[in-house]
C-alpha cells in the first residue's frame, strides 16, 4: 500500500541540532571560547492520524445458548451492541434437507439459496469462495482495459491519512481533489459514469493494483469474512483502516478464526 512517509515540516523547515565546533590546535595563549550556535525550539511533530475503516458488513459468530427467536434486527443491539439489518452474504449448501431449513437464518428461495446465517456445516463457504473468485477474475481483466496506459495511482487512504494528520494545512477536499486528479482514477471513474461492464470501484484501486491473483484472493476472503467480525466470546476482529495491508490482516485473522469453530458454529452476516 501506499504511505505518507515523514512528518509534516513546521512553517520554518526542519530542525536539527547545530554540529559541535572541532577543536582549535593549541596555541601559547588560549583561544577564545566560541560563541554558541543559536538555536530554536524544535516544533513538536504531529502523529500520524490512521483512518477509520469502512465496515459495510459484520459477521457474528453466535454464542451456542443464544436462542434463535433473539435473531433478529431487533435484538442486535441488545445481545451484539451492533446497529444494523441481517443481510443474505451466505449461501446454504445444495444438500439442504428439508428438515434442516429451520436451523437457517433468513433462508431464500434459489439456486444457490442465500441466507443470513446458520450453522457453519450448512453453508457454502468454499462454493461463495470459488464464485467471487472467478468473479474477481472478470472485472480485473475489464478493469485492465479500463486502465491501460495509465500510471500507477496512490490510494485514497494515503490523502486520507495525509489530511486527518494535518487537516489545517491539507484540507478534506483538497485531498478528494489530488486523489481524483490522478490519470487511473479518471479512467475509471469515466468507465463508470458510462455504465461500462464491470464497474470496478476506486476503492479497490489498492486492491486491483496488487495483481489478478491478489485481487482474486482478495475477494473470494472478504466473500467469507465481510468487514470485521465479533467471535462467540465477544472479541472484535476488524481492520485499522481500509488500507490493503490492514485488510490483509484482518482477512487473516478472521479466516483463522473461522478454521477453528466446529460445524454447529452458527454465523450470521449483518449489514452495518
Amino acid at each position: 500500500m501506499s504511505t505518507v512517509n515523514g512528518t509534516p515540516l513546521t512553517r520554518h523547515g526542519s530542525r536539527v541540532p547545530a554540529a559541535p565546533a572541532r577543536p582549535s590546535p593549541a596555541k601559547a595563549s588560549p583561544a577564545p571560547a566560541p560563541r554558541p550556535a543559536p538555536t530554536r525550539a524544535t516544533a513538536a511533530a504531529r502523529p500520524t492520524v490512521t483512518p477509520a475503516p469502512t465496515i459495510a458488513t459484520m459477521i457474528i459468530c453466535l454464542p451456542d445458548e443464544l436462542p434463535a427467536e433473539a435473531l433478529t434486527t431487533h435484538h442486535l443491539d441488545k445481545h451484539f451492541g451492533v446497529t444494523g439489518t441481517l443481510t443474505p452474504l451466505f449461501w446454504a449448501v445444495p444438500q439442504l434437507r428439508l428438515w434442516q431449513r429451520h436451523l437457517m437464518i433468513g433462508l431464500r428461495k434459489g439456486r444457490p439459496a442465500p441466507c443470513a446465517g446458520g450453522p457453519v456445516r450448512l453453508l457454502d463457504l468454499a462454493g461463495m469462495r470459488h464464485a467471487a473468485a472467478v468473479g474477481a477474475g472478470i472485472r480485473y481483466q475489464i478493469w485492465q482495459q479500463v486502465v491501460h496506459g495509465t500510471r500507477p495511482a496512490s490510494p485514497w487512504p494515503a490523502f486520507e491519512t495525509r489530511h486527518l494528520t494535518d487537516p489545517d494545512r491539507y484540507p478534506y477536499d483538497t485531498a478528494i481533489a489530488d486523489f481524483h486528479a490522478q490519470p487511473r482514477v479518471h479512467a475509471m471513474r469515466l468507465h463508470a459514469a458510462t455504465g461500462g461492464l464491470g464497474q470496478p470501484g476506486v476503492g479497490e484501486l489498492e486492491m486491483y493494483q496488487a495483481g489478478p491473483l491478489a485481487y482474486q484472493h482478495y475477494r473470494a476472503a472478504s466473500a467469507v469474512a465481510g468487514d470485521a467480525m465479533l467471535t462467540a466470546d465477544g472479541r472484535k476482529l476488524a481492520p485499522a483502516s481500509d488500507a490493503l495491508a490492514h485488510r490483509i490482516t484482518y482477512l487473516e485473522q478472521a479466516l483463522a478464526h473461522l478454521e477453528t469453530v466446529s460445524p454447529d458454529q452458527r454465523l450470521l452476516a449483518v449489514a452495518l
